[in-house]
């Protein structure tokens, strides 16, 4: 039997094989990010034939300070419940499970876009965008925590199959994260556990709120490929205590350098990262990044370089690609 095909059945979330959508912005979301036909229509065209086991749904965000963009998905109030249900109903109907991914963009936010100052852990400037953001302060991380828990209720009583918390791409987590943009002196600050102390007071909030059955999945920008930024090391010590913290699943991709990494073209170009932070954690590791050849994905999992494969921009341009690749192993 080939690699991709085989179940995952270890954890809170079973999988009838090892491929995996990643979550990837389409930017088709109607006014004020609520779920439309433009939307429903990709997702039930992605997942027609059940071939992908998970499909994580597009970054959402969580609150209108942490929208990132026009025409991102919303999951900021509790009137929205009933459209994201369709879109879930959609996924299961077709033969997939699904995962919604909640996000707050902090720092990588706009005042034009979201009416509001954008936030980050410092006043310094945003890496990729250059926008210098308000300082938070405890209570207003406080608040930030709650809206996470509150968003991640929201998925579960959608109907999804559990809930992606994003700290990755330089969004508001990975800025506390990252040596870069996370210069505090206060207990969110400062070592690595400092920096991500904010990751497991949310981590907490959602599992209160979801129980202990519901999946939980971290996406982690487990290095930044920046001078400066965050490192495997920093990544290791991370996935550690997210698994005791809770999560189900880590999701790897890139920091501040997003989901791509100059000079790195190699399929799985992220599989350093999963390779290493595999040896630290007992939970299922996704590995993504340029993966569009089945034969590369049967390859990296044979190594060991992960327990599930993302493959997103090969879907992305071929809705067929999932359905193409099964049968190729078959």
């Amino acid at each position: 039997m080939s690699y991709l095909l085989e179940p995952l059945d270890k954890g809170k979330l079973t999988l009838k094989n090892r491929l995996v959508m990643p979550p990837m912005a389409t930017s088709k979301s109607e006014k004020d990010g609520r779920i439309g036909k433009d939307i429903l229509d990709y997702y039930d065209e992605k997942s027609q034939g059940g071939y992908i086991s998970l499909v994580i749904i597009e970054h959402s965000f969580i609150t209108q300070q942490g929208k990132a963009s026009e025409g991102q998905l919303s999951v900021a109030d509790d009137s929205i419940v009933e459209d994201l249900k369709k879109l879930s109903n959609i996924i299961h109907k077709n033969g997939s499970k699904t995962v919604m991914q909640i996000n707050h963009a902090g720092s990588a936010a706009s005042l034009a876009v979201t009416g509001h100052e954008p936030v980050g852990p410092c006043a310094i400037a945003n890496p990729r965008i250059g926008n210098v953001p308000k300082e938070l302060t405890k209570k207003e991380i406080k608040d930030i925590i709650g809206e996470f828990k509150d968003a991640a209720l929201r998925v579960k009583k959608a109907g999804f199959d559990g809930v992606e918390i994003h700290s990755a791409h330089g969004y508001l987590l990975n800025q506390f994260f990252s040596p870069l943009t996370n210069k505090r002196t206060d207990e969110y600050g400062g070592d690595v556990l400092g920096r991500i102390k904010i990751h497991l007071e949310v981590i907490k909030a959602v599992r209160d709120a979801v129980g202990d059955d519901f999946p939980i999945l971290l996406r982690l920008g487990a290095s930044d490929y920046m001078e400066g930024g965050s490192t495997i090391e920093d990544s290791k010590i991370a996935a550690l205590e997210f698994e005791k913290a809770g999560v189900t699943i880590l999701d790897i991709s890139g920091g501040f350098c997003g989901f791509i990494v100059a000079g790195l073209t190699d399929q799985g170009y992220f599989s350093s990262l999963t390779e290493s932070i595999k040896k630290v954690v007992s939970i299922p590791v996704i590995l993504t990044g340029g993966i569009t050849d089945v034969n590369a994905a049967e390859k990296l999992l044979s190594e060991g370089k992960a327990d599930l494969i993302g493959v997103g921009r090969a879907i992305y341009k071929d809705s067929k690609w999932a359905e193409n690749a099964i049968k190729s192993l078959n």
